[in-house]
């Protein structure tokens, strides 16, 4: 017969209620990994609070956090939300999503119901308080690096090659965060790179276009290349996850991935012709002259 463990007694010998506690998963069959309470986010050029929701086939889309009356929103720029999948047109209900790009306060106005005029210029002055209270920094503000010569000599949004297949960052290599939630509900801080991981390989490739397109003839860029790695480990890069919650498949991300496809006709001025300075995290095969040379921001 098994004991049944006593309950936890307060200080004066009572009883204590304690909770079971309950962890939040996320279900193999669901369409995204996202736990719904932390898809939310802040827009990068203005600040204010945006949600982030999966396609079908395509990049996550960037929604304002409340829904809107349909009477007020444009055909072209009504969404709806369906299992925690975004889609790009109206399900006949009275409500419906509204992508953040129509109302962010930070880009050009676009013709809109004189309704949407006035919520942008709400998000326009809510940008501007947390402006001055040193809640958001824009863009514009922050230092140029690309005038001043970096001590590392590394490209701010480097050009990561995994799976065969390329990618833009959306940081350098070293400051690419995890995107798994930790027990306390907030955002991993570990990075990828680790000194217990192996690292990739600083190289030049030729800078082709994808198939169906036009490719850049003889020209060369510095590529971050993963493909050496084993493919368990560029999973772990793809899914953009510390050592820690790779292992841990229950765990949810509480934000999307930040790898953007890259396309060197639109991407063209983050492509660099020389390799970075070497580092200590610098792969062996790393060891060549040219990247002992000084190496400007050269950009095609």
């Amino acid at each position: 017969m098994c004991s049944t463990p006593s309950s936890p007694r307060r200080w004066d010998g009572s009883f204590a209620h304690v909770p079971a506690r309950r962890s939040l998963r996320v279900s193999s069959d669901s369409a995204s990994r996202l736990l719904r309470c932390g898809q939310n986010d802040r827009c990068r050029d203005c600040g204010n609070r945006i949600e982030w929701y999966q396609r079908m086939g395509e990049r996550p889309v960037r929604l304002h956090p409340q829904e809107l009356p349909t009477e007020s929103v444009p055909a072209t720029c009504q969404w709806h939300v369906s299992g925690g999948v975004a889609h790009p047109a109206g399900d006949g209900r009275a409500w419906c999503h509204l992508p953040h790009a129509v109302l962010c306060p930070a880009r050009d106005a676009l013709p809109a119901a004189p309704e949407l005029n006035a919520l942008r210029r709400a998000l326009a002055v809510n940008t501007r308080r947390l402006i001055d209270s040193g809640a958001f920094v824009p863009p514009a503000a922050l230092p140029n690096t690309e005038a001043s010569p970096p001590t590392t000599c590394r490209p701010a949004r480097p050009v990561v090659q995994l799976l065969y297949i390329r990618y833009l960052a959306c940081r350098t290599v070293e400051e690419i965060q995890c995107v798994a939630q930790t027990r306390r509900r907030n955002r991993c801080t570990s990075p990828l790179l680790t000194p217990e991981t192996p690292a990739g390989i600083w190289t030049l490739l030729p800078a082709s276009a994808t198939r169906g397109q036009l490719s850049l003839p003889g020209a060369v860029m510095a590529v971050y290349a993963l493909t050496h790695l084993p493919y368990a480990e560029q999973l772990r890069w793809r899914a953009q996850r510390c050592p820690d919650h790779a292992a841990s498949s229950t765990a949810a991300d509480v934000a999307v991935t930040e790898w953007e496809p890259f396309d060197p006709l639109i991407h063209h001025e983050h492509i660099h012709t020389r390799l970075p300075a070497l580092n200590r995290r610098q792969g062996p095969a790393n060891l060549n002259r040219k990247a002992t040379q000084s190496c400007p921001r050269t950009t095609r």
